[in-house]
Protein backbone atom coordinates (compact mmCIF):
# COMPACT_ATOMS: atom_id res chain seq x y z
CA UNK A 1 0.00 0.00 0.00
CA UNK A 2 0.80 3.85 -0.43
CA UNK A 3 1.50 5.55 2.88
CA UNK A 4 1.19 9.35 3.34
CA UNK A 5 3.15 9.99 6.06
CA UNK A 6 2.66 13.33 8.83
CA UNK A 7 5.98 15.50 9.17
CA UNK A 8 6.14 18.37 11.31
CA UNK A 9 8.66 20.41 9.94
CA UNK A 10 9.97 22.41 13.07
CA UNK A 11 12.31 25.58 13.71
CA UNK A 12 14.50 23.72 16.05
CA UNK A 13 13.42 19.65 15.35
CA UNK A 14 11.50 17.86 13.07
CA UNK A 15 9.74 14.82 13.13
CA UNK A 16 8.05 11.91 11.10
CA UNK A 17 4.62 9.67 11.52
CA UNK A 18 2.82 7.58 9.94
CA UNK A 19 -0.95 5.98 10.74
CA UNK A 20 -0.24 2.20 11.42
CA UNK A 21 -3.02 -0.20 12.27
CA UNK A 22 -5.47 1.62 14.39
CA UNK A 23 -2.86 4.44 15.97
CA UNK A 24 -0.29 7.20 14.65
CA UNK A 25 3.47 6.12 15.12
CA UNK A 26 6.66 8.34 15.27
CA UNK A 27 9.53 7.09 13.14
CA UNK A 28 12.97 7.17 14.42
CA UNK A 29 15.89 8.08 13.15
CA UNK A 30 18.90 6.30 12.47
CA UNK A 31 19.87 7.14 15.83
CA UNK A 32 17.21 5.45 17.35
CA UNK A 33 15.80 8.79 18.11
CA UNK A 34 12.47 10.46 17.26
CA UNK A 35 13.63 13.99 16.75
CA UNK A 36 15.67 15.11 14.20
CA UNK A 37 17.38 18.55 14.67
CA UNK A 38 16.11 21.06 11.68
CA UNK A 39 19.74 21.71 11.24
CA UNK A 40 21.89 21.03 7.79
CA UNK A 41 26.32 21.34 7.98
CA UNK A 42 28.08 20.93 4.49
CA UNK A 43 31.80 19.93 5.12
CA UNK A 44 34.78 20.92 3.58
CA UNK A 45 34.38 18.49 0.51
CA UNK A 46 31.19 18.73 0.13
CA UNK A 47 28.82 16.00 2.17
CA UNK A 48 25.85 17.84 3.34
CA UNK A 49 24.83 16.45 7.20
CA UNK A 50 21.33 16.79 8.21
CA UNK A 51 20.12 16.48 11.93
CA UNK A 52 22.45 15.45 14.85
CA UNK A 53 25.79 15.54 13.00
CA UNK A 54 24.91 19.02 11.55
CA UNK A 55 23.94 20.51 15.09
CA UNK A 56 27.35 18.99 16.29
CA UNK A 57 28.99 20.48 13.62
CA UNK A 58 27.60 23.92 14.06
CA UNK A 59 29.93 23.94 17.78
CA UNK A 60 32.64 23.93 16.09
CA UNK A 61 32.23 25.30 12.53
CA UNK A 62 29.37 27.71 12.80
CA UNK A 63 29.99 29.11 9.48
CA UNK A 64 29.70 25.80 7.94
CA UNK A 65 25.65 25.22 9.16
CA UNK A 66 22.46 26.40 9.08
CA UNK A 67 19.76 26.57 11.91
CA UNK A 68 16.65 28.47 11.86
CA UNK A 69 15.75 28.44 8.54
CA UNK A 70 12.11 28.13 8.93
CA UNK A 71 11.95 31.33 10.58
CA UNK A 72 13.13 32.51 6.37
CA UNK A 73 10.64 30.70 4.44
CA UNK A 74 8.57 32.76 2.39
CA UNK A 75 11.35 35.76 2.18
CA UNK A 76 14.01 36.01 -0.55
CA UNK A 77 16.73 35.55 1.99
CA UNK A 78 20.13 32.82 1.36
CA UNK A 79 21.90 31.21 3.79
CA UNK A 80 25.89 30.78 2.24
CA UNK A 81 27.38 27.51 3.27
CA UNK A 82 30.98 26.22 2.16
CA UNK A 83 30.05 28.92 -0.74
CA UNK A 84 27.21 28.25 -1.85
CA UNK A 85 24.05 29.99 -1.40
CA UNK A 86 21.15 28.27 -0.33
CA UNK A 87 17.59 29.06 0.31
CA UNK A 88 15.31 28.35 3.05
CA UNK A 89 12.95 26.25 1.05
CA UNK A 90 16.27 24.54 0.00
CA UNK A 91 17.54 23.74 3.39
CA UNK A 92 13.89 22.42 4.15
CA UNK A 93 14.21 19.91 1.96
CA UNK A 94 16.97 18.35 2.70
CA UNK A 95 15.37 17.79 5.91
CA UNK A 96 12.23 16.50 4.60
CA UNK A 97 14.49 14.57 2.36
CA UNK A 98 16.14 12.88 5.35
CA UNK A 99 12.86 12.37 7.12
CA UNK A 100 11.68 10.74 3.52
CA UNK A 101 14.39 8.35 3.40
CA UNK A 102 14.07 7.37 7.63
CA UNK A 103 10.27 6.72 6.40
CA UNK A 104 10.71 4.66 3.68
CA UNK A 105 13.55 2.28 5.71
CA UNK A 106 10.79 1.93 8.65
CA UNK A 107 8.24 0.87 6.33
CA UNK A 108 10.25 -1.00 3.72
CA UNK A 109 8.45 0.95 0.89
CA UNK A 110 8.26 4.11 -1.19
CA UNK A 111 6.74 7.11 0.94
CA UNK A 112 5.76 9.31 -2.07
CA UNK A 113 2.95 11.67 -0.02
CA UNK A 114 3.43 13.85 2.63
CA UNK A 115 0.94 16.13 4.89
CA UNK A 116 3.24 18.68 6.41
CA UNK A 117 2.88 21.28 9.13
CA UNK A 118 3.02 24.91 9.41
CA UNK A 119 2.45 27.46 12.26
CA UNK A 120 -1.22 28.82 11.67
CA UNK A 121 -0.14 32.44 10.97
CA UNK A 122 2.38 31.12 8.49
CA UNK A 123 1.17 33.59 5.17
CA UNK A 124 0.08 32.51 1.63
CA UNK A 125 4.32 33.06 0.86
CA UNK A 126 5.06 30.90 3.39
CA UNK A 127 2.97 28.17 3.13
CA UNK A 128 4.18 28.17 -0.51
CA UNK A 129 7.39 27.98 0.35
CA UNK A 130 7.10 24.99 2.61
CA UNK A 131 4.88 23.00 -0.18
CA UNK A 132 8.29 23.81 -2.53
CA UNK A 133 10.46 22.09 0.31
CA UNK A 134 8.05 19.01 -0.19
CA UNK A 135 8.43 18.78 -3.58
CA UNK A 136 12.43 19.90 -3.84
CA UNK A 137 12.54 16.49 -1.33
CA UNK A 138 10.26 14.27 -3.83
CA UNK A 139 6.69 14.46 -1.82
CA UNK A 140 3.99 15.01 -3.23
CA UNK A 141 2.31 17.37 -0.39
CA UNK A 142 -1.24 16.27 0.02
CA UNK A 143 -2.38 19.09 2.76
CA UNK A 144 -0.66 21.84 4.86
CA UNK A 145 -2.30 21.61 8.00
CA UNK A 146 -1.67 23.92 11.47
CA UNK A 147 0.29 23.09 13.79
CA UNK A 148 -2.21 23.64 16.60
CA UNK A 149 -4.95 21.86 14.34
CA UNK A 150 -2.94 18.93 14.30
CA UNK A 151 -1.99 18.93 17.80
CA UNK A 152 -6.15 19.36 18.67
CA UNK A 153 -6.46 15.83 16.64
CA UNK A 154 -4.43 14.38 18.34
CA UNK A 155 -6.24 14.58 21.52
CA UNK A 156 -9.22 14.10 19.35
CA UNK A 157 -8.33 11.16 18.23
CA UNK A 158 -7.44 9.80 21.76
CA UNK A 159 -10.83 11.33 23.35
CA UNK A 160 -13.83 11.24 20.52
CA UNK A 161 -16.50 11.72 22.98
CA UNK A 162 -15.08 14.69 24.94
CA UNK A 163 -17.49 18.08 24.48
CA UNK A 164 -15.34 20.95 25.44
CA UNK A 165 -14.17 24.24 24.39
CA UNK A 166 -10.11 24.17 24.52
CA UNK A 167 -7.13 25.95 23.58
CA UNK A 168 -3.98 25.30 22.59
CA UNK A 169 -0.98 27.11 23.13
CA UNK A 170 1.73 26.09 20.78
CA UNK A 171 5.69 27.53 21.48
CA UNK A 172 7.88 25.95 19.21
CA UNK A 173 11.68 26.47 18.57
CA UNK A 174 10.80 29.42 16.26
CA UNK A 175 7.09 30.12 16.71
CA UNK A 176 4.35 30.84 18.55
CA UNK A 177 0.31 29.77 17.85
CA UNK A 178 -2.40 29.95 20.33
CA UNK A 179 -5.72 28.34 18.57
CA UNK A 180 -9.22 28.01 19.96
CA UNK A 181 -11.54 25.01 19.21
CA UNK A 182 -14.35 23.33 20.41
CA UNK A 183 -15.06 19.46 20.43
CA UNK A 184 -18.23 17.48 20.23
CA UNK A 185 -19.26 13.93 19.02
CA UNK A 186 -16.03 13.27 17.50
CA UNK A 187 -16.04 16.83 15.75
CA UNK A 188 -12.91 19.16 15.88
CA UNK A 189 -14.55 22.98 15.43
CA UNK A 190 -12.00 25.15 15.11
CA UNK A 191 -13.10 28.71 16.26
CA UNK A 192 -10.34 31.29 16.28
CA UNK A 193 -6.34 31.25 15.91
CA UNK A 194 -4.00 33.81 15.89
CA UNK A 195 0.29 33.78 16.50
CA UNK A 196 3.53 35.28 15.47
CA UNK A 197 6.14 33.97 13.29
CA UNK A 198 8.76 35.54 14.93
CA UNK A 199 8.79 33.59 18.56
CA UNK A 200 10.41 30.94 19.83
CA UNK A 201 12.06 29.00 22.86
CA UNK A 202 15.48 30.24 20.34
CA UNK A 203 14.54 33.39 21.67
CA UNK A 204 14.00 32.49 24.92
CA UNK A 205 17.66 31.21 25.12
CA UNK A 206 19.08 34.38 23.26
CA UNK A 207 17.16 35.98 26.27
CA UNK A 208 19.26 33.96 28.32
CA UNK A 209 22.45 34.54 26.68
CA UNK A 210 22.17 37.60 26.27
CA UNK A 211 22.06 38.20 30.23
CA UNK A 212 25.34 36.41 30.12
CA UNK A 213 27.15 38.56 27.95
CA UNK A 214 25.88 41.62 29.54
CA UNK A 215 27.15 40.60 32.82
CA UNK A 216 30.63 40.56 30.47
CA UNK A 217 30.35 43.97 29.18
CA UNK A 218 29.14 43.10 25.73
CA UNK A 219 26.26 42.83 23.45
CA UNK A 220 24.51 39.47 21.91
CA UNK A 221 24.48 41.02 18.56
CA UNK A 222 28.41 42.55 19.00
CA UNK A 223 29.70 39.52 20.33
CA UNK A 224 27.73 36.88 17.17
CA UNK A 225 29.69 39.46 14.84
CA UNK A 226 33.12 39.27 16.56
CA UNK A 227 33.20 36.01 18.61
CA UNK A 228 31.22 33.29 16.51
CA UNK A 229 32.90 30.10 17.93
CA UNK A 230 32.50 31.46 21.77
CA UNK A 231 28.45 32.49 21.03
CA UNK A 232 28.44 29.49 18.83
CA UNK A 233 29.07 27.29 22.31
CA UNK A 234 27.81 29.37 24.82
CA UNK A 235 24.49 29.08 22.65
CA UNK A 236 24.44 25.20 23.60
CA UNK A 237 25.18 26.04 27.15
CA UNK A 238 22.43 28.03 27.49
CA UNK A 239 20.52 25.82 25.77
CA UNK A 240 21.50 22.86 28.37
CA UNK A 241 20.79 25.58 31.33
CA UNK A 242 17.51 26.29 30.19
CA UNK A 243 16.36 22.84 30.10
CA UNK A 244 17.93 22.41 33.97
CA UNK A 245 16.19 25.31 35.36
CA UNK A 246 13.10 23.03 34.72
CA UNK A 247 14.23 20.74 37.86
CA UNK A 248 16.81 23.53 39.62
CA UNK A 249 16.43 26.88 41.13
CA UNK A 250 19.66 28.09 39.98
CA UNK A 251 22.45 26.74 37.62
CA UNK A 252 26.30 27.95 36.98
CA UNK A 253 26.69 28.53 33.11
CA UNK A 254 30.89 28.57 31.81
CA UNK A 255 32.06 30.85 29.83
CA UNK A 256 33.34 29.52 26.82
CA UNK A 257 37.16 31.44 25.10
CA UNK A 258 37.16 32.94 21.56
CA UNK A 259 37.71 29.69 20.19
CA UNK A 260 34.76 27.90 21.31
CA UNK A 261 36.59 25.71 23.93
CA UNK A 262 35.53 25.63 27.55
CA UNK A 263 38.87 24.73 29.88
CA UNK A 264 38.02 23.37 33.02
CA UNK A 265 39.02 26.24 35.03
CA UNK A 266 36.31 28.38 33.30
CA UNK A 267 34.60 31.46 34.74
CA UNK A 268 31.37 30.66 35.69
CA UNK A 269 28.22 33.47 36.17
CA UNK A 270 24.85 31.80 38.15
CA UNK A 271 21.71 32.04 36.48
CA UNK A 272 18.52 32.03 38.78
CA UNK A 273 14.75 30.85 37.89
CA UNK A 274 13.78 34.17 38.63
CA UNK A 275 16.19 36.16 37.25
CA UNK A 276 15.60 33.91 33.97
CA UNK A 277 11.89 34.85 34.59
CA UNK A 278 12.43 38.66 35.12
CA UNK A 279 14.93 37.83 31.80
CA UNK A 280 12.11 36.74 29.38
CA UNK A 281 8.75 38.85 30.27
CA UNK A 282 9.00 41.30 27.53
CA UNK A 283 8.67 37.54 25.51
CA UNK A 284 5.85 36.84 27.62
CA UNK A 285 3.77 39.80 27.41
CA UNK A 286 4.00 39.03 23.06
CA UNK A 287 2.47 35.77 24.06
CA UNK A 288 -0.60 37.79 25.47
CA UNK A 289 -1.07 39.19 22.43
CA UNK A 290 -2.15 36.48 20.24
CA UNK A 291 -4.21 34.70 22.79
CA UNK A 292 -6.14 37.77 23.61
CA UNK A 293 -6.83 38.10 20.03
CA UNK A 294 -8.21 34.56 19.34
CA UNK A 295 -10.10 34.63 22.68
CA UNK A 296 -11.70 37.80 21.14
CA UNK A 297 -12.32 36.46 17.42
CA UNK A 298 -13.66 33.53 19.57
CA UNK A 299 -15.98 35.74 21.33
CA UNK A 300 -14.99 33.68 24.72
CA UNK A 301 -13.61 34.67 27.98
CA UNK A 302 -10.26 33.00 29.07
CA UNK A 303 -13.11 31.49 31.94
CA UNK A 304 -14.59 30.12 29.20
CA UNK A 305 -12.17 27.39 27.94
CA UNK A 306 -12.32 23.93 29.62
CA UNK A 307 -9.10 23.06 28.63
CA UNK A 308 -5.36 24.51 28.06
CA UNK A 309 -3.44 22.24 26.09
CA UNK A 310 0.70 22.45 26.00
CA UNK A 311 2.44 21.94 22.24
CA UNK A 312 5.93 22.71 21.52
CA UNK A 313 8.90 21.85 23.55
CA UNK A 314 9.02 25.48 24.61
CA UNK A 315 6.56 25.31 26.44
CA UNK A 316 7.90 23.13 29.26
CA UNK A 317 9.36 26.33 30.11
CA UNK A 318 8.23 26.80 33.88
CA UNK A 319 7.85 31.50 33.80
CA UNK A 320 5.45 29.90 30.03
CA UNK A 321 3.46 27.84 32.06
CA UNK A 322 3.60 30.15 34.77
CA UNK A 323 2.44 33.12 32.66
CA UNK A 324 -0.25 30.57 31.44
CA UNK A 325 -1.77 29.45 34.54
CA UNK A 326 -2.44 32.61 35.40
CA UNK A 327 -3.51 34.38 32.64
CA UNK A 328 -6.39 30.61 32.19
CA UNK A 329 -6.96 30.26 36.11
CA UNK A 330 -6.71 26.71 35.30
CA UNK A 331 -3.28 24.34 35.61
CA UNK A 332 -2.07 24.03 31.42
CA UNK A 333 -1.97 20.07 30.04
CA UNK A 334 0.40 18.21 28.33
CA UNK A 335 -0.82 14.53 28.23
CA UNK A 336 1.09 14.12 25.06
CA UNK A 337 4.80 14.79 24.72
CA UNK A 338 4.76 18.65 23.51
CA UNK A 339 7.58 17.74 21.05
CA UNK A 340 5.85 15.20 19.47
CA UNK A 341 1.93 15.90 19.55
CA UNK A 342 2.09 18.02 16.52
CA UNK A 343 3.65 15.31 14.22
CA UNK A 344 0.86 12.69 15.79
CA UNK A 345 -1.35 14.58 14.39
CA UNK A 346 -0.31 15.37 10.79
CA UNK A 347 -0.22 11.58 10.79
CA UNK A 348 -4.11 11.54 11.73
CA UNK A 349 -4.73 13.71 8.61
CA UNK A 350 -2.96 11.76 6.77
CA UNK A 351 -5.25 9.06 7.93
CA UNK A 352 -8.43 11.21 7.27
CA UNK A 353 -7.17 12.08 3.76
CA UNK A 354 -6.63 8.36 2.66
CA UNK A 355 -10.25 7.49 4.40
CA UNK A 356 -8.56 4.99 6.72
CA UNK A 357 -11.29 3.49 8.87
CA UNK A 358 -10.23 3.98 12.25
CA UNK A 359 -11.03 7.64 11.52
CA UNK A 360 -13.91 7.37 9.89
CA UNK A 361 -16.16 9.03 13.04
CA UNK A 362 -13.73 11.94 12.75
CA UNK A 363 -15.08 15.01 11.65
CA UNK A 364 -12.90 18.22 11.59
CA UNK A 365 -13.41 21.52 10.64
CA UNK A 366 -10.46 24.71 9.85
CA UNK A 367 -10.69 28.22 9.68
CA UNK A 368 -9.07 30.65 7.25
CA UNK A 369 -6.15 31.94 9.79
CA UNK A 370 -5.94 35.48 7.72
CA UNK A 371 -7.97 38.24 6.04
CA UNK A 372 -8.89 37.99 2.15
CA UNK A 373 -9.83 40.94 0.24
CA UNK A 374 -9.39 43.90 -2.68
CA UNK A 375 -7.56 46.73 -3.08
CA UNK A 376 -10.24 49.52 -3.10
CA UNK A 377 -10.69 53.74 -3.60
CA UNK A 378 -12.31 55.62 -0.11
CA UNK A 379 -13.57 59.28 -0.81
CA UNK A 380 -12.12 61.22 2.00
CA UNK A 381 -12.12 64.63 2.06
CA UNK A 382 -14.00 65.31 -1.09
CA UNK A 383 -10.76 62.99 -2.57
CA UNK A 384 -11.02 59.31 -3.94
CA UNK A 385 -7.73 57.47 -2.45
CA UNK A 386 -6.80 54.35 -3.33
CA UNK A 387 -4.77 51.91 -2.06
CA UNK A 388 -7.27 50.51 0.91
CA UNK A 389 -7.71 47.11 1.99
CA UNK A 390 -11.21 46.29 1.85
CA UNK A 391 -12.09 42.29 3.71
CA UNK A 392 -14.26 40.21 1.69
CA UNK A 393 -13.24 36.76 3.80
CA UNK A 394 -12.24 37.59 7.64
CA UNK A 395 -9.66 36.01 9.29
CA UNK A 396 -11.09 32.61 11.48
CA UNK A 397 -13.87 32.29 9.01
CA UNK A 398 -14.92 28.53 8.85
CA UNK A 399 -14.17 26.83 5.51
CA UNK A 400 -14.92 26.15 2.95
CA UNK A 401 -17.06 29.35 2.81
CA UNK A 402 -18.33 31.59 -0.17
CA UNK A 403 -18.19 35.23 0.58
CA UNK A 404 -19.48 38.35 -1.45
CA UNK A 405 -19.56 42.23 -1.31
CA UNK A 406 -20.75 44.76 -3.46
CA UNK A 407 -18.31 47.44 -5.21
CA UNK A 408 -18.51 50.62 -7.58
CA UNK A 409 -16.95 51.99 -10.38
CA UNK A 410 -15.28 55.26 -9.07
CA UNK A 411 -15.71 57.27 -12.47
CA UNK A 412 -18.48 57.94 -15.79
CA UNK A 413 -18.43 55.73 -18.34
CA UNK A 414 -15.35 53.35 -16.48
CA UNK A 415 -15.16 50.07 -18.49
CA UNK A 416 -12.30 48.34 -17.17
CA UNK A 417 -12.30 47.23 -13.41
CA UNK A 418 -8.78 45.90 -11.76
CA UNK A 419 -9.33 43.62 -8.84
CA UNK A 420 -6.19 43.14 -7.03
CA UNK A 421 -6.82 40.46 -4.23
CA UNK A 422 -4.57 41.07 -1.42
CA UNK A 423 -3.75 38.90 2.13
CA UNK A 424 -3.07 40.75 5.48
CA UNK A 425 -4.81 42.32 8.22
CA UNK A 426 -3.53 46.21 7.57
CA UNK A 427 -5.99 48.48 6.35
CA UNK A 428 -3.93 49.57 3.83
CA UNK A 429 -2.92 47.26 0.89
CA UNK A 430 0.90 48.33 0.77
CA UNK A 431 1.43 46.55 4.34
CA UNK A 432 -0.43 43.14 2.91
CA UNK A 433 0.37 40.96 0.67
CA UNK A 434 -0.66 40.12 -3.02
CA UNK A 435 -1.79 36.81 -4.02
CA UNK A 436 -3.90 37.62 -7.52
CA UNK A 437 -5.70 39.78 -9.43
CA UNK A 438 -8.79 40.13 -11.77
CA UNK A 439 -9.85 42.51 -14.64
CA UNK A 440 -13.64 42.99 -15.14
CA UNK A 441 -13.73 43.81 -18.58
CA UNK A 442 -16.55 45.58 -21.39
CA UNK A 443 -18.17 47.56 -18.34
CA UNK A 444 -21.59 49.00 -19.96
CA UNK A 445 -21.52 52.80 -20.32
CA UNK A 446 -23.02 54.60 -17.17
CA UNK A 447 -22.48 57.04 -14.60
CA UNK A 448 -20.05 56.45 -11.62
CA UNK A 449 -21.36 54.10 -8.97
CA UNK A 450 -22.06 51.25 -10.93
CA UNK A 451 -22.56 48.09 -8.72
CA UNK A 452 -20.00 44.91 -9.55
CA UNK A 453 -20.47 41.88 -7.06
CA UNK A 454 -17.15 40.59 -5.96
CA UNK A 455 -17.37 36.94 -4.47
CA UNK A 456 -14.09 34.77 -2.99
CA UNK A 457 -14.84 30.86 -2.27
CA UNK A 458 -12.29 29.59 -0.19
CA UNK A 459 -11.38 25.69 0.25
CA UNK A 460 -9.19 23.74 3.26
CA UNK A 461 -6.77 22.75 0.15
CA UNK A 462 -6.22 26.45 -0.32
CA UNK A 463 -7.67 27.43 -3.02
CA UNK A 464 -9.10 30.66 -3.40
CA UNK A 465 -11.88 31.56 -6.47
CA UNK A 466 -12.60 35.17 -7.26
CA UNK A 467 -15.13 36.00 -9.24
CA UNK A 468 -17.00 39.38 -10.37
CA UNK A 469 -19.98 40.27 -12.33
CA UNK A 470 -22.78 43.07 -13.01
CA UNK A 471 -26.15 42.32 -12.14
CA UNK A 472 -27.98 43.87 -15.63
CA UNK A 473 -25.37 41.33 -17.60
CA UNK A 474 -24.96 37.69 -18.14
CA UNK A 475 -21.03 38.08 -18.39
CA UNK A 476 -18.68 36.80 -15.23
CA UNK A 477 -15.46 37.03 -14.57
CA UNK A 478 -13.03 34.77 -12.44
CA UNK A 479 -9.82 33.23 -11.53
CA UNK A 480 -8.37 30.51 -9.27
CA UNK A 481 -5.77 31.66 -6.87
CA UNK A 482 -3.67 28.25 -5.73
CA UNK A 483 -0.75 29.96 -4.43
CA UNK A 484 -1.04 27.68 -1.32
CA UNK A 485 -3.16 24.80 -2.59
CA UNK A 486 -1.89 21.28 -1.80
CA UNK A 487 0.07 19.54 -4.88
CA UNK A 488 -2.85 19.25 -7.27
CA UNK A 489 -2.99 17.77 -10.70
CA UNK A 490 -4.85 19.53 -13.33
CA UNK A 491 -7.44 17.19 -12.96
CA UNK A 492 -7.38 17.51 -8.80
CA UNK A 493 -7.88 20.97 -9.06
CA UNK A 494 -10.48 21.20 -11.60
CA UNK A 495 -12.37 18.70 -9.33
CA UNK A 496 -11.67 21.07 -6.18
CA UNK A 497 -13.11 23.74 -8.37
CA UNK A 498 -15.92 22.41 -9.44
CA UNK A 499 -16.65 21.35 -5.95
CA UNK A 500 -16.21 25.14 -4.92
CA UNK A 501 -19.62 25.74 -6.87
CA UNK A 502 -22.05 24.01 -4.52
CA UNK A 503 -20.78 26.26 -2.00
CA UNK A 504 -21.82 29.16 -3.72
CA UNK A 505 -25.10 31.13 -3.05
CA UNK A 506 -26.74 34.03 -5.46
CA UNK A 507 -29.31 35.73 -3.21
CA UNK A 508 -29.87 38.44 -5.70
CA UNK A 509 -30.82 36.83 -8.35
CA UNK A 510 -33.03 34.31 -6.52
CA UNK A 511 -36.34 35.82 -8.08
CA UNK A 512 -38.50 35.03 -4.95
CA UNK A 513 -35.73 37.00 -2.96
CA UNK A 514 -36.10 39.97 -5.35
CA UNK A 515 -39.86 39.73 -5.09
CA UNK A 516 -40.05 40.29 -1.38
CA UNK A 517 -37.97 43.27 -1.80
CA UNK A 518 -39.78 44.69 -3.97
CA UNK A 519 -42.92 44.14 -2.52
CA UNK A 520 -41.71 45.56 0.62
CA UNK A 521 -40.71 48.42 -1.08
CA UNK A 522 -43.79 49.19 -2.50
CA UNK A 523 -45.22 48.33 0.63
CA UNK A 524 -43.24 51.53 2.42
CA UNK A 525 -45.79 54.10 1.30
CA UNK A 526 -48.67 52.16 3.16
CA UNK A 527 -47.50 51.87 6.19
CA UNK A 528 -47.96 54.67 9.26
CA UNK A 529 -45.27 57.20 9.29
CA UNK A 530 -45.14 56.05 13.34
CA UNK A 531 -44.18 52.50 11.92
CA UNK A 532 -41.77 53.78 8.71
CA UNK A 533 -38.87 53.94 10.29
CA UNK A 534 -38.79 50.22 11.85
CA UNK A 535 -40.13 48.79 8.45
CA UNK A 536 -37.37 50.54 6.46
CA UNK A 537 -34.47 49.25 8.93
CA UNK A 538 -35.79 46.17 7.94
CA UNK A 539 -35.61 46.13 4.59
CA UNK A 540 -32.18 47.93 4.52
CA UNK A 541 -31.16 44.78 6.76
CA UNK A 542 -32.34 42.57 3.98
CA UNK A 543 -30.85 44.24 1.11
CA UNK A 544 -27.18 44.24 2.80
CA UNK A 545 -27.88 40.87 3.63
CA UNK A 546 -28.39 39.77 -0.22
CA UNK A 547 -25.32 41.20 -0.81
CA UNK A 548 -23.11 39.26 1.79
CA UNK A 549 -23.81 36.29 -0.38
CA UNK A 550 -24.19 34.26 3.17
CA UNK A 551 -27.18 32.14 3.22
CA UNK A 552 -27.55 32.14 7.21
CA UNK A 553 -27.41 35.63 6.76
CA UNK A 554 -30.01 36.07 4.03
CA UNK A 555 -32.52 33.76 5.62
CA UNK A 556 -32.55 35.28 8.99
CA UNK A 557 -32.77 38.58 7.40
CA UNK A 558 -35.83 37.65 5.31
CA UNK A 559 -37.16 35.81 8.39
CA UNK A 560 -37.18 39.35 10.50
CA UNK A 561 -38.46 41.14 7.45
CA UNK A 562 -41.92 38.67 7.07
CA UNK A 563 -42.00 39.11 10.96
CA UNK A 564 -42.30 42.99 10.44
CA UNK A 565 -44.71 42.89 7.40
CA UNK A 566 -46.94 40.45 9.63
CA UNK A 567 -46.35 42.87 12.75
CA UNK A 568 -47.79 45.52 10.30
CA UNK A 569 -51.03 43.67 9.19
CA UNK A 570 -49.26 43.06 6.07
CA UNK A 571 -49.00 39.57 4.81
CA UNK A 572 -45.76 38.79 3.22
CA UNK A 573 -46.85 35.86 1.11
CA UNK A 574 -48.34 38.69 -1.05
CA UNK A 575 -44.89 38.85 -2.24
CA UNK A 576 -45.35 35.77 -4.43
CA UNK A 577 -48.25 37.02 -6.13
CA UNK A 578 -45.35 39.73 -7.92
CA UNK A 579 -43.61 36.69 -9.37
CA UNK A 580 -45.26 37.22 -12.77
CA UNK A 581 -44.67 41.52 -13.20
CA UNK A 582 -41.80 42.18 -14.97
Amino acid sequence: MSYIVGIDLGTTNSLCAVFLGDAPRLVPNPLGKMLTPSVVGVLEDGQVLVGEAARELRVTQPERCASCFKRLMGSDSRVELAGRAFTAPELSSLVLKALKTDAEKFLGEEVPEAVITVPAYFNDTQRKATKMAGELAGLKVRRIINEPTAAALTYGFHDRDAEKKLIVVDLGGGTFDVTLMEVFEGTLEIISTSGESFLGGEDFTNRLMAIILQKQGTQLEVAELQEPLRVARLRQLCEEAKRKLLGEPEVQVKLPTADGTVPDDAKTVKITRDAFAKAVKPLLDRVAAPIGKALRDGRTEAAEVNDVILVGGATRMLPLQEFVREYFEQEPQALFNPDEVVCLGAAVQAALIADNRAVDDMVMTDVCPFTLGVDSAKELGGQLRSGYFVPIIHRNTTIPVSKEEVFSTIRPNQEIVQLDVYQGENRKVENNLKIGDLQVTGVPPGPAGQEIYVRFTYDVNGILEVEAYMANTDKKFRTVVTQHAADLTDTELEEAVKNLQSLKYYPREDMANQNLLRFAERMVGEVSPFQREQFEAAIDMFEQALGSGDRQTVEDARDTLAQVLSMLGIDPEEALGDQSDG
